[in-house]
């Protein structure tokens, strides 16, 4: 009887050792990405100081290709990281510097013309309330029809799913929103 249970303990263990060293070129190959680090939720760490020269009144990263937003306050103290849509193609995609110009809470929706050519079951335009794409509030960019914004479709979030916006849950959108001044800084990369 003490060979049976020695033999299922060396085999155990053995089973467990293999399951080892297989599983670890696996773990160590997903956490060689080209010097980008990343966070337990798969997000890429970004440093505020590797996109702007100053915090100034804080800034906001919109990182499309792990789909979140990084937002630092005026001092740096408050770093946050939000799950985020982002658009459907790169074509979609305006990277680059904008602010924040305008907030506004219960946003109406007019769709562009191109979102119209696309879909031309989308109606004129949409008042504020539950359905609307853009959610609960808004914040528009010096770019026109880009916005940072809610979603009430929590489907859309972590994918390419927006027509060029970065969206967010809308109890999210509500904590950024009154967190962000007007003016401040927003890259998307």
């Amino acid at each position: 009887m003490t060979d049976t249970r020695l033999n299922r303990r060396a085999a155990l263990i053995g089973g467990v050792a293999a399951l080892t060293t297989l599983a670890t070129p696996g773990i160590l190959r997903a956490q060689d990405l080209g010097g980008a680090r990343r966070n337990s939720s798969s997000f890429i760490v970004q440093n505020w100081q590797d996109h702007f020269d100053r915090l100034g009144s804080g800034a906001i990263v919109c990182d499309t290709g792990s789909r979140a937003l990084h937002y630092w306050n005026s001092d740096g103290s408050d770093y946050r990281v939000y799950p985020s849509s982002v658009p459907m193609t790169d074509e979609l995609t305006r990277t680059g510097y904008t602010k924040i110009v305008r907030k506004k809470v219960g946003p109406t929706w007019t769709p562009t013309a191109n979102m119209k050519a696309r879909d031309p079951s989308l109606p004129d335009f949409m008042p504020a309330g539950e359905n609307n794409p853009l959610g609960t509030h808004a914040m528009y960019l010096t770019w026109p029809a880009y916005l940072i914004h809610g979603t009430h479709d929590t489907r859309k979030i972590g994918r390419k799913s927006s027509s060029g916006c970065i969206g967010l849950y809308n109890p999210k959108i509500a904590e950024l929103f009154a967190i962000t001044p007007i003016g401040m800084q927003v890259r998307v990369i």
